[in-house]
Formats: C-alpha cells, structure tokens, sequence
C-alpha cells in the first residue's frame, strides 16, 4: 500500500554547494522528514577566492543553524579581529585615521577552510560532485494529481531526479534564478536583463600571503594587533586582514570602474604599470607601494568586476527558490554577503520545521522571499553606496574625513541590529497566512 504523502519524506534538491548551498544543508539535513541532496558542478566541491569576515550577526546566525560553530571557526582557522580600521591611503592627508569599525567578536576566515568545515558534518550520501544543471521542470497539475513529484531535475550527464522542492544557491549567475524569474535563455548571465546580475561600478583583486611576508611588505606596525586595515583613497580602496590561524594574510586591491568599462568575462588583466596607473595617487604613501608587489607576486594576477542584482520581484515561483548570491548578489564594501546566506538558511531552517507535505512548500517559500527579499535588497543597495565612500568618488564626501566619518557611521547598524528570534516570528506569521489563502 502506498505510503500517506503527509508521512514520506519530502526530497529537497540544493542545487549548489559554495557556503550558501552547504549552509542550507546543514540547517535542513537533520529535519527529520526532508531528503536533502546537494548538486555541485564543478568535479569536486570547493570554493574560489581568498578570505571572507564573519561579524558577530553573522556568527550569530551560523550558531542559531550549527550550535558547535565556535568550534567550527575555529577549525577553520579563523582569526579574530579587533575591529576594522579605516584610514586615508592617499592624498595629502594619508595615514589619517577615519573610523575603527565593530569589536573583537569579528573573525576573518579563508573561504576554501570554512566550506571544508560546513561540509564535514554532511554525510557524504547527499553530495553529488560533477552535476552540472541543465534544466528544471516542474509539474502541470494534472501530472501533480497523480502523485508524482512537482520537480524534475536535469543534469548534463544526462541525468534526472525528481523533487518536492528546489532550493538555489548556485551563485550570482545562478540557472535556478533564470528559471525563477523566467529570464531569457542565458539571462542568468546577461547584464542586459534587468534582473539579471550587472556591473556594480568596482573591480578587486585578492591574494593570500604569508603572514611574515605581507608584514615586511605593507609594515610591521600593522600587525601589532589582529586588526582589518581598509584603506580609502582616490578611486580605489586597498584592505588587508589575517587569516589561517594567523599564518597568512589577505591582501586587497579595489577599484572604481567606470561604466562601459566592465570586460565581457569580469577578468582582467593586472600589470605593473596598469597597477601602478591606478594608485598613481598612492604612491610613495603609507600603503600603495607595498600592496602593489604582493598583489603581483602571484601567476597570472587579475581582477574581477563586482557584480550585484540591482532588482529582483521575488525569491520564490512555486516549489522552486533562491538563497545566497542566487537570490541577493552584493558588492562586497560592507562584509555581508556570507552573513546574508546565513540567514537565508535560518529562516529555510525555521520554516520547513513546518512542513509537514508538499503542500506547505510553496508557502514556505512564500514567507521566505517576504521576509528575505526586502533585507537582501537593502544590503545590496547600501554596499554599493558603500564602495563610493571608501573609494573616495562619493561627490557629497570626496576624501574628506569629517564627511567620511559622518557619512560611514549610520550604514552598518541596520545589519548589525537585526534581531534574528523575530526574523523567525514573522518568517512563520507569513507562513500561517499563506496557508490559510490556499
């Protein structure tokens, strides 16, 4: 006899196994009743890029999903700073100190050593490498009337699975946000679409050093303390900060990028004299020089243009929904992204502990973009006005450090104050009344 549908367990595809993907499983495995299964495309599961900070929101809200967190960071690598010094990088009044921003309850971690920890407590049952998404294909009514899931699944090895719901985190040029939105055949990666991720106005370049090198690059006197230094100046911002239990640094070079000017693939080249072009204005300051030539020891230095959703109608169609960079793609000026996928999966966490059959799906989904969407859009929004502030081309402020101090002081405490207990509340509020609509 067949099982009551209420009783199965609902299969759930996460289609992406970056930080957000892998942090959304971890908040969803251990619910009793849901299946979960993560789909990495790449043939082994890792994450591009150097180190990212965790404020104490964002801790707070990977503690609420993995309460052995502490622990986790730790392993990790993580290192604790005292607090992010902003200073003037250039001009005349370069080394002028602008803001100390946040506490020592902050900690910088290297990308590819946190996604190693948030994979481990995964069983390996639910990981599946080299899967690349072809397609999604949900089911008509009629087809739903007969019992069969509402989610087809397909892949590029000519593979297929089906699902009771669809959850993506496959990045900033995400396939599951193409098919939310129903954008145009290849609009996932299309500037041109309205809703499709575009240029920012920033490119940046990352390097990991060894902790004794960038100290003899950059200055020992910046290391006297665990502390991210980000440095404002004309047209450009340089930060560096530690990581790997103290053993390297993350060295950081942004710039304004004017529009038009963004390369069709993001990359571009760094030279010395294109670097050097760039920070003309820093040069023979307390930072420029020195972030140059660690910036170069490397194969092959390049940068990327930043790219962020300028707008998004929803999070959610259907049985079908996005998380992470999928969902809200930011400009990385404020250290929220990582923060923002954390809380993403707070909130998934704490709705499909309602689930109880397919039919609460969509109303979970429903409360998540209610809930989600206006947050995500609001970090985004205010990243980018960010990154005109500490790259000095905000006309109202320029480099002046009264108006960069008066200006700075008011965009972080939106992030930092969210209460995530009533995040919770109302999440499950929207929830109950999209319920009852049905």
């Amino acid at each position: 006899m067949a099982e009551p549908e209420d009783s199965r367990h609902i299969r759930i595809a996460i289609i992406g196994g970056g930080l957000a993907g892998t942090t959304v499983a971890n908040a969803l495995f251990r619910i009793p009743n849901l299946d979960v299964h993560v789909f990495e495309s790449a043939p082994k599961f890792s994450e591009r890029g150097a180190a990212v900070g965790l404020s104490s929101n964002a801790q707070d809200a990977l503690k609420h999903i993995i309460p052995e967190s502490d622990s986790l960071l730790q392993k990790a690598g993580a290192v604790p700073m005292n607090c992010t010094r902003l200073v003037l990088g250039s001009g005349p009044q370069a080394g002028t100190i602008i803001a100390n921003i946040g506490d020592s309850t902050g900690v910088v971690v290297h990308r590819a050593s946190l996604l190693r920890e948030l994979l481990s407590p995964l069983p390996s049952s639910l990981l599946h490498a080299n899967k690349k998404l072809s397609g999604i294909q949900e089911s008509s009514p009629s087809e739903a009337g007969t019992g069969a899931l509402p989610v087809s699944v397909r892949f590029e090895d000519g593979t297929a699975s089906d699902f009771d719901a669809v959850i993506g985190a496959d990045g900033i040029f995400s396939s599951v946000r193409a098919h939310v939105l129903r954008l145009p055949e290849g609009g996932g990666g299309s500037p041109d679409h309205e809703h499709a991720a575009s240029p920012a106005g920033f490119w940046d370049c990352r390097v990991m050093i060894p902790y004794e090198k960038a100290k003899a690059a950059l200055g020992e006197q910046y290391f006297d303390e665990d502390r991210q230094y980000g440095w404002i100046g004309d047209r450009a911002f340089v930060m560096h900060d530690i990581a790997e239990s103290r053993t390297m640094v993350q060295c950081v070079i942004s710039a304004v990028e004017d529009e038009g000017e963004a390369p069709a693939d993001r990359k571009r080249k760094l030279t010395r004299e294109y670097l050097e072009d760039i920070l003309k204005g820093w040069l023979g300051g307390p930072i420029g020089d020195g972030a140059i030539e660690l910036v170069l020891d490397q194969e092959d230095p390049h940068s990327y243009s930043q790219y962020d959703h300028k707008s998004t109608p929803t999070y959610a169609r259907g049985s079908v929904c996005i998380v992470g960079d999928a969902a809200h793609a930011t400009s990385p000026w404020q250290g929220a992204g990582a923060g923002q996928a954390f809380e993403d999966a707070v909130i998934l966490e704490t709705l499909f502990r309602k689930v109880q059959s397919r039919r609460d799906i969509e109303a979970a989904f429903k409360a998540f973009d209610a809930v989600r969407r206006p947050r995500g859009q609001q970090v985004i929004d205010s990243s980018r006005g960010t990154g005109k502030i500490l790259t000095g081309s905000d006309e109202a402020v320029g480099l002046d450090p009264d108006k960069m101090r008066a200006a700075l002081g008011p965009r972080w405490a939106f992030i930092m104050s969210l209460d995530l207990n009533e995040h919770k509340k109302e999440a499950l509020q929207k929830m109950e009344e999209y319920q009852r609509q049905k």
